[in-house]
């Protein structure tokens, strides 16, 4: 398990790693007493602390991080080799130790190295290999979504760059924002349109953004759209804060009844006093203990109208941001779409592009072809837009090494796909096609005419 970044810089406290484990990678914050799991494995990272980033670990007992030495490849007992291996069949019955025999093994706490050597032990067909596919057998055993290429695609196609006013809807945990934000550099601004009650930026907070980068980001519901197109929408439509207003006058109301309750057990306590002088000290016990409730009463209401003074700040800090959001889109002059939802993507862009500027570029991703010839044909039947293309991201690891630099075998299948096109303005469009069909029209007739005068 490798933290890989600049040599030389030492993994602190706060800080956000990316955990390697052969081709997977996670981000994760560096915090003492956290459990990460990753994997199926889970560890603590409190020992990572102060060690150099591109540090391997190997995890020991407890979930506690251990630094790993750089060792030389393991050298097996027995190394004989074959000379090529057209004579091996995989046919699943090579491997002696099934699937129960190496959890009992794990069961027993045996190392992963001596697991392995146990695997070859009882391969048949091991000793026949050539030593290249011995070390990748060997490599494979000790073994047990938006891609980069996907995702650069999108940027490129997109035009992301400083100064853009971009929309963006995604559910990648806020991967795509944070790689948008990255490429602006803080210059410009983002809408982030979301679902439910608020917006996912997990994967953001991992790179490490200055707060400036912040001040650009807006956020608006996918739910006060249609209301936004059809231009009904208003501060007016925004959730309110009735609610807290409940709770202080049932709390007032409270303290009220509370109020007149000791106050009837004092003029108790006083008719009690003035029958029976000889309790005045017990009396006077009783009153202070009242105060003091009182006092801790009046305490704990004070705290919880701060508590819900604070909350009301936050939500009417929401709401003018919404509205300032709002604005922003009403102005329909956005530089740019990007869309990578695993909703349904026709409903979502044909909103969305309401919002957009013409002649400016917008990228629809979806891991399915099916939804995107949806969206696809829906698009040419509305107009407003031209080169609309649909293709598949597609990317080929090379293996490269001394005689056997060839494709990677296990390479990913398919990276999804891209809808691409650039909006127009769909009226210009209409009146230029038939001012066209005009010109056709006139011209046969010009020609009649001039034939009519040569016969005159």
């Amino acid at each position: 398990m490798e933290e890989s970044a600049k040599p030389g810089l030492r993994i602190r406290e706060g800080d956000c790693v990316v955990l390697k484990r052969d081709e997977v990678f996670k981000a994760v914050l560096v915090l003492r007493r956290r459990k990460v799991i990753f994997e199926k494995q889970w560890f603590y990272l409190d020992n990572a602390i102060g060690h150099i980033y591109g540090t391997t670990f190997e995890v020991s007992s407890g979930g506690s991080l251990q630094p790993k030495e750089k060792m030389e490849e393991t050298t097996t007992d027995t190394k004989e080799a074959g000379t090529d291996n057209r004579n091996i069949v995989d046919d699943g019955k090579s491997q002696k130790l099934t699937h129960d025999d190496i959890k009992a093994l794990k069961d027993k706490g045996i190392k992963g190295q001596e697991i392995v050597q146990q695997l070859i032990e009882n391969s048949t067909t091991f000793r026949g290999k050539t030593e290249f596919a011995q070390d990748k057998y060997i490599k494979k055993k000790k073994k047990n979504h938006l891609r980069y290429d996907t995702l650069a695609q999108m940027l490129t196609l997109g035009n992301i760059r400083a100064g853009n006013k971009m929309i963006v809807m995604e559910t990648c945990a806020g991967l795509v924002l944070g790689a948008i934000m990255e490429r602006m550099g803080g210059y410009g601004s983002i809408i982030q349109m979301y679902p439910g009650g608020g917006p996912v930026r997990a994967a953001t907070s991992c790179f490490g953004f200055p707060e400036f980068f912040f001040n650009t980001l807006y956020e608006f519901p996918l739910s006060k759209v249609d209301s936004l197109v059809s231009g009904t929408f208003s501060s007016e439509t925004l959730p309110s804060e009735p609610e807290y207003n409940v709770p202080v006058e049932e709390e007032r109301n409270g303290s009220l009844d509370e109020k007149q309750t000791l106050t009837q057990e004092t003029e108790e306590e006083s008719s009690t006093e003035a029958v029976v002088e000889s309790n005045e000290t017990e009396e006077q016990e009783t009153m202070d203990l009242a105060a003091e409730d009182t006092e801790y009463k009046e305490t704990k209401e004070k705290g919880n109208k701060e508590n819900i003074r604070e909350k009301q700040r936050k939500q009417q800090e929401r709401r003018r941001k919404l509205v300032e959001t709002a604005a922003l889109l009403e102005e329909k002059n956005a530089d740019g779409l990007i869309v990578a939802s695993r909703f349904h993507p026709t409903p979502l862009l044909l909103s969305l592009l309401e919002f957009v500027a013409p002649s400016r570029p917008f990228v629809v991703y979806c891991q399915y072809k099916e939804p995107l010839l949806e969206c696809y044909t829906k698009l040419r039947e509305k107009g407003g837009v031209i080169n609309l293309k649909l293709s598949e991201t597609w990317l080929r690891n090379y293996q490269v090494l001394p005689d056997r630099s060839h494709p990677k075998l296990t390479m990913s299948g398919g990276g999804g796909y891209l809808l691409s096109g650039i909006t127009v303005t769909a009226e210009k469009v209409q009146s230029d096609a038939s001012s066209l069909e005009g010109q056709k029209m006139e011209e046969p007739t010009s020609k009649k005419r001039k034939l009519q005068e040569l016969h005159c």
